[in-house]
């Protein structure tokens, strides 16, 4: 049965200021599991609302879609001051503020960090930039991976650096300001009363504030290379899609596809070779041991690859496969998707609006399972300032300028088809909307 957040415990309330991908990112992830997400928008809307093809069956950026499931959208223009005044409501009264404009601009709407934490001691306040509180430059992915090293280590050796086929370092930044923000909910709530009491009066435990920027992490993300840099004083080189420190582990080609060979040990080496019909390069002094295969990868690589092109790449798998060598077909998107169905993993949802049936959002799934206590489903995307009602700014909003009443029908649970390739026989999870408020 899906989670829905439950009427009796208090939801986690999150003022989003956030735009684009890394925070958009992490608070989907909140509003997955159960948090009343109020996403604040410009009268223009999210940059991403119109960075399209492609979009859905309604013409909607799925850019936007991608991250905005399961939040309320409101228009609230901060170059005004009535626009300032209903935002700064909202944060004064959220668990948690997430934004990510460059560093400054909060301050200069009086939407700031020490502002709203003098008004609001619990507050989580999350900020996302580029490269850090001190830096003004723009935080967009692509120049992360460029001036982080990333491009420099990604790429066909003899080719020029590429970027990576999504806007990773933004998904990395928004996994790492959800961490933050969950760490410093934790401790907020560890304190409790007693922690508190004397800075922020009694009740009310001090939040805190978290800061995360682009750069810093895609260099913790280099991980090994970065190490192997620090190490050394080397930069390393681009290798396609070898590895610096593993072989064979790396891209092949069979009869008819590539496929990729993970191996990881000695035994996977001679297990491979066997299989292969060359049980003697096991034996070879150049290729004995990890280190000795990467030393010799040059002539280890097309000694492999003239094996593995007398079968099918879909032959190679399942013979490595069966046999504990790591092993698989480099698949397209939609291939991905049909083979974690195959693998029993519900990868897709739909949600359903529950005042327009016709309006439906086909989603990733989220990746995390809380056992007995799955994520939800319950609002698609929402359009502009779709939710203007005057819920969104607490109790005594009713009063507020240009303020009125929104409720939606209850919704309806309906399956949804599954994803392939080709239209396939219902199978797949469909959420509905509910009201939230």
């Amino acid at each position: 049965m899906p989670h829905e957040p439950s009427a009796r415990a208090p939801r986690l309330r999150v003022a989003d200021f956030s735009r684009v991908l890394a925070g958009p990112y992490a608070t989907m992830m909140l509003a997955d599991f159960g948090a009343d997400v109020i996403k604040i928008e410009s009268p223009a809307g999210d940059d991403t609302r119109q960075w399209l093809p492609p979009t859905d069956a309604q013409g909607a950026s799925t850019y936007f879609g991608a991250v905005n499931r399961n939040k309320r959208s409101v228009v609230c223009d901060l170059g005004t001051v009535e626009g300032r005044a209903a935002a700064w409501r909202l944060a004064t009264t959220a668990d948690v503020v997430v934004e990510n404009f460059r560093p400054g601009v909060m301050e200069r709407f009086g939407l700031g960090y020490e502002a709203v934490r003098a008004a609001n001691p619990g507050v989580v306040y999350c900020s996302i930039t580029g490269f850090g509180a001190g830096a003004r430059l723009p935080g967009y992915d692509l120049l992360v991976q460029a001036v982080g090293g990333l491009m420099s280590v990604t790429g066909p050796v003899d080719g020029e650096p590429s970027k990576v086929g999504v806007a990773l370092v933004d998904v990395l930044a928004g996994l790492n300001a959800l961490s933050g923000i969950l760490l410093a909910l934790r401790e907020r709530d560890s304190r409790g009363d007693a922690g508190a009491a004397e800075a922020t009066g009694p009740g009310r435990a001090s939040g805190g504030r978290v800061e995360v920027d682009l750069l810093t992490t895609l260099l913790s993300a280099l991980t090994n290379q970065a190490a192997g840099t620090l190490a050394t004083g080397h930069s390393p080189a681009r290798l396609g899609n070898a590895h610096p420190s593993i072989a064979p582990y790396e891209l092949f080609a069979a009869s008819d596809r590539d496929l990729v060979i993970a191996v990881g040990t000695d035994s996977q080496f001679r297990t491979l070779v066997r299989l292969l019909g060359a049980p003697g390069l096991a034996t070879d002094p150049r290729f004995l041991g990890n280190a000795d295969r990467v030393r010799h990868r040059a002539d280890l690589r097309p000694a492999l690859e003239a094996l593995l092109r007398a079968h099918p790449a879909a032959h190679w798998v399942d013979t490595l496969t069966d046999a504990g060598v790591p092993a698989g077909l480099v698949n397209s998107i939609s291939e991905a998707f049909a083979f974690a169905e195959g693998l029993g993993t519900a990868s897709v949802v739909e949600l359903v609006s529950g005042s327009d049936p016709r309006r439906v959002s086909r989603q990733v799934a989220n990746p995390i399972h809380l056992g007995d206590r799955p994520a939800g489903y319950l609002l698609p995307p929402p359009r502009l300032g779709e939710h203007a009602g005057a819920d969104w700014l607490g109790p005594d909003a009713h009063s507020a300028p240009g303020a009125a009443a929104s409720a939606e029908p209850a919704p309806v649970p309906v399956p949804a088809p599954a994803f392939r390739p080709t239209p396939a026989p219902p199978t797949a999870l469909r959420r509905t909307e509910q009201d939230l408020s």
